[in-house]
C-alpha cells in the first residue's frame, strides 16, 4: 500500500489548496477510502486541504502551534463531498466564507460627558444608513453591520479605535464628535492604514497640519461655519464690536482663532474675551463681564451642554444684546426652548425643503420617534460614503478606499440631501458643502417642541462655488501621507 507523502514533521505535503483541480477531490476521497480508521490531521495538512485561515478582513491569522487533530474517513469524505458537491473548483472554503461575513463599519461617538447628549443622534443616524443599505443587498452583496463605541475621551477614544480595528476587523472608523479625540485617533488609524471619517468633530487642524491620508470629513471644519455666519453678520447686520466666548479645550482655540481671523479682515473690533472651561455649569461671571463691555455682538465658541447651559443663562439675566454662535447642534439647542434666541450656522437642518431632505427626514421620524440633528445626519452621511467607497473600488482595502474617495462627489440615492453636488476634495479630504445660517424662531410661531430655527441663508448662495467657506488651499498646512 502506497502511503501519500509526508512533510518534514510528519503532516501531509503542504499543496497549496488553489493548485487542485476538483479531479483531485476525487483521487484524495479514493485514496483516503483506502485507509482504515484515522488519519492525523495537522495544522499543515488542515491548510494543505482548506488554505489558510483568515481573519474577517480577509488577512492572514497568526502562525499557530503544530497541533494534530485526529479526522475520521467519513468525516473527511463528507467534507470532500459537500466540497465537490458546492460545484467548487478547489477546497477554498475560507474564501466562500469571507464571501458570506458582512462588512463591519466601526462607529466612536460620545455617551458620556459634556458631548453625551449628541452621541444617540449618531448612533441612530448611522443605523438607519446601515438599514437602508440592507435593505438593498447590503454592499457588494454582504450584509453591513455597525459596531458603535463610546468615544469619552481622546485615550479611551484611541483604545476602543484599536479594539475595532484588531479585534472587530472593521473597514472603515466612522463618527468623532470631540476634536481632542479625532485628531488622536486620526493619527492611531494612520498608522494602523484604516479609512475614518470624521462626521462630528470641528477643528481645522484636523484637515491642516494635522491632516491624514487614511481621514475624510463629512462633518464642516471651523472655517466653513464661521465663513458662513460671521460674513452674514458683516454683510447682512452690520456687526463689527465681538466679545468671545470659548470652550477651553482643542475645538474652542482653534475656532476662536478662525472668528478673530475673519473679524481682523473685515476691520472689526475684538472688545473682550473669555475662556471657559467644558462643562461649566454658572455662566454668571462671564455674563456680567459681558454686559459692563458692550459689545455689538456676543460671538460663543462653545460646545455640548455648555451651549444649553449659556444660552439659557443667558436669557435669564435679561441680556439683550445680540447673540452668536460659531457652531450649533441643534440636540443642545432644543433643550433652550424658548430662551432660544440668536442666529447660528447649522451644517443641516430637518426643515431643510430639498426633496432628499424631506424624504429622509420623513424616515428617521417614523424609525425613532423624533426629528434627526445635525450630528445624525453627519453619521448617516458617513455611512453612505464609506459605502459609495466599497462599491466604487469594489473592495474593503482601505488603501483603495481611500483612493475611491479623494475627489469623489457623493451619488446616488445618498447624495448629501442639499440639492447640489457635495464632493471630497482630494488634497485634505473635506466635504465641500454649503452651511445654513439660521436665527431662533419666536415660540408663537412654533408648531411643536422641535420647531425652533427657522433658515435665512444658504452658504454660499447656488450660484457660489463652495470653495468660499472652505479652507483655501494656499492657507493650509495639509501635506497627505503618500497611501503605501
Amino acid at each position: 500500500m502506497t502511503r501519500p507523502p509526508r512533510g518534514a514533521r510528519g503532516g501531509a505535503a503542504r499543496y497549496p489548496a488553489s493548485c487542485w483541480p476538483s479531479s483531485a477531490v476525487r483521487v484524495m476521497v479514493a485514496m483516503v477510502s483506502s485507509f482504515p480508521g484515522r488519519i492525523p490531521l495537522t495544522t499543515r495538512s488542515r491548510e494543505a486541504i482548506f488554505g489558510p485561515l483568515f481573519h474577517s478582513r480577509g488577512e492572514p491569522m497568526a502562525k499557530r502551534p503544530h497541533v494534530s487533530t485526529p479526522l475520521t474517513r467519513r468525516k473527511f469524505l463528507g467534507l470532500a463531498t459537500v466540497g465537490a458537491a458546492a460545484g467548487t473548483q478547489e477546497l477554498a472554503f475560507p474564501a466562500v466564507v469571507r464571501a458570506q461575513e458582512p462588512i463591519r463599519i466601526g462607529q466612536l461617538i460620545p455617551f458620556t460627558g459634556f458631548l453625551g447628549a449628541i452621541g444617540e443622534y449618531g448612533k441612530q443616524g448611522a443605523t438607519l444608513g446601515v438599514e437602508e443599505l440592507n435593505e438593498k443587498g447590503g454592499v457588494l452583496g454582504r450584509k453591513v453591520e455597525l459596531i458603535t463605541e463610546d468615544e469619552a475621551n481622546p485615550g479611551v477614544a484611541v483604545q476602543k479605535a484599536r479594539k475595532l480595528i484588531e479585534k472587530d476587523r472593521v473597514v472603515a472608523i466612522e463618527g468623532l464628535v470631540s476634536s481632542a479625540s479625532c485628531l488622536a485617533v486620526g493619527d492611531e488609524v494612520q498608522r494602523a492604514k484604516v479609512l475614518m471619517i470624521n462626521a462630528g468633530a470641528n477643528s481645522d487642524e484636523i484637515r491642516s497640519k494635522r491632516c491624514h491620508r487614511y481621514v475624510f470629513s463629512t462633518e464642516g471644519c471651523n472655517t466653513q461655519y464661521v465663513s458662513a455666519i460671521g460674513g452674514w453678520l458683516i454683510r447682512e447686520r452690520k456687526i463689527s464690536r465681538w466679545y468671545f466666548l470659548t470652550s477651553d479645550y482643542a475645538f474652542g482655540h482653534d475656532l476662536l482663532r478662525v472668528a478673530r481671523n475673519l473679524l481682523t479682515a473685515n476691520k472689526g473690533t475684538e472688545v473682550g474675551s473669555d475662556l471657559a472651561p467644558t462643562g461649566t455649569t454658572d455662566f454668571s461671571q462671564y455674563i456680567t463681564k459681558m454686559k459692563a463691555a458692550k459689545p455689538d455682538l456676543v460671538f460663543h465658541n462653545l460646545a455640548g451642554a455648555d451651549v444649553t447651559n449659556f444660552l439659557k443663562q443667558y436669557a435669564e439675566a435679561g441680556m439683550t444684546l445680540e447673540v452668536a454662535g460659531g457652531v450649533i447642534d441643534s440636540a443642545y439647542a432644543w433643550p433652550v426652548g424658548e430662551s432660544l434666541r440668536g442666529h447660528f450656522p447649522i451644517i443641516w437642518w430637518h426643515e431643510l425643503s430639498t426633496p432628499q431632505s424631506q424624504a429622509w427626514a420623513a424616515r428617521y421620524i417614523k424609525r425613532w420617534g423624533r426629528p434627526p440633528d445635525n450630528q445624525a445626519y453627519g453619521d448617516y452621511v458617513a455611512v453612505h460614503a464609506i459605502a459609495q467607497a466599497i462599491e466604487k473600488a469594489k473592495s474593503t482595502d482601505s488603501a483603495k478606499l481611500v483612493q475611491a474617495l479623494e475627489g469623489h462627489t457623493l451619488t446616488g440615492a445618498m447624495d448629501g440631501l442639499k440639492g447640489r453636488p457635495l464632493t471630497f476634495r482630494a488634497w485634505d479630504h473635506q466635504l465641500l458643502q454649503p452651511m445654513y445660517v439660521v436665527a431662533a424662531r419666536d415660540k408663537s410661531k412654533w408648531r411643536d417642541k422641535w420647531d425652533i430655527f427657522e433658515i435665512v441663508s444658504e452658504v454660499p448662495p447656488r450660484a457660489e462655488s463652495l470653495e468660499t467657506i472652505a479652507i483655501p488651499k494656499a492657507e493650509s498646512q495639509c501635506q497627505l501621507e503618500p497611501l503605501a
